[in-house]
């Protein structure tokens, strides 16, 4: 898996928190890691992005970023406000083919869902995943509403000959409601695709060292981590199925 595309099922779903996780678990298994920001929006120049966020929590890894627009909009809005060329889909690509000739893992971190678009002609996260046939891990919240998004997200995936490689829950809270716990048999089933982690809320404001140390616990063997989603259920959702 020389490259993984990581997609939320919207917005403010824990993105760079598990692209920050999942880079740290491949760091403690000896593996080098660079992390591709497609496109930046909501930041200016001067301003640390979201792959600097994923190095500052996971470590040495390499961060690379495509196209930076300074209002938190969809890249292709933001890009054209600005004045600004925008991304396309196959610059994306290119970017990770070559990072992924110089690492074992290279993430590609998109920016909000599946589908934001990233130029006039409609250029998506998609298209680029399609490009590398790169396997696409879902980010997605825990509670209510979860369950629409993450399947039309899965199917949409589908639709362009994608498999998601599988779901990982960006906010686990520390007292899961009924619609949380329940989610935890109801994500995989909707989806089609594996629970591969499960982040703590909270995890983005970890000290570094505390964040590299615990994240191999939140994500399964297929990330390189010891996270088991049956162990997981049991704990955290007795009587819920």
């Amino acid at each position: 898996m020389p490259v993984l595309v990581i997609t939320g099922t919207g917005t403010e779903v824990g993105k760079t928190v598990v692209t920050a996780a999942v880079a740290a678990t491949a760091l403690a298994a000896g593996r080098s890691v660079a992390v591709l920001k497609a496109a930046q929006t909501g930041v200016r120049p001067d301003e640390p992005g979201d792959a600097a966020e994923v190095a500052r929590l996971a470590g040495p890894v390499t961060t690379a970023e495509l196209a930076r627009y300074p209002e938190p909009l969809a890249p292709a809005t933001a890009a054209r406000r600005a004045g600004l060329a925008p991304v396309h889909p196959h610059e994306v690509a290119e970017a990770a083919a070559k990072l992924a000739t110089e690492h074992d893992l290279v993430l590609v971190e998109g920016a909000g869902g599946l589908l934001v678009r990233f130029d006039a002609a409609g250029g998506t996260l998609a298209d680029a995943a399609r490009l590398l046939s790169a396997p696409v891990l879902v980010v997605a919240p825990a509670g209510l509403g979860t369950l629409n998004s993450t399947e039309l997200t899965a199917r949409e995936l589908r639709s362009r000959g994608l498999e998601p490689a599988g779901i990982v829950i960006g906010s686990w809270p520390t007292a899961p409601d009924l619609a949380a716990r329940c989610n935890l048999a109801d994500l995989p089933d909707v989806a089609g695709a594996p629970l591969l982690g499960s982040v703590p809320a909270g995890s983005g404001v970890l000290a570094p060292t505390v964040f590299r140390a615990a994240a191999p616990q939140w994500l399964a063997p297929r990330l390189d981590g010891s996270w088991d989603a049956e162990a997981f259920r049991v704990r955290e959702a007795p009587g819920a199925f």
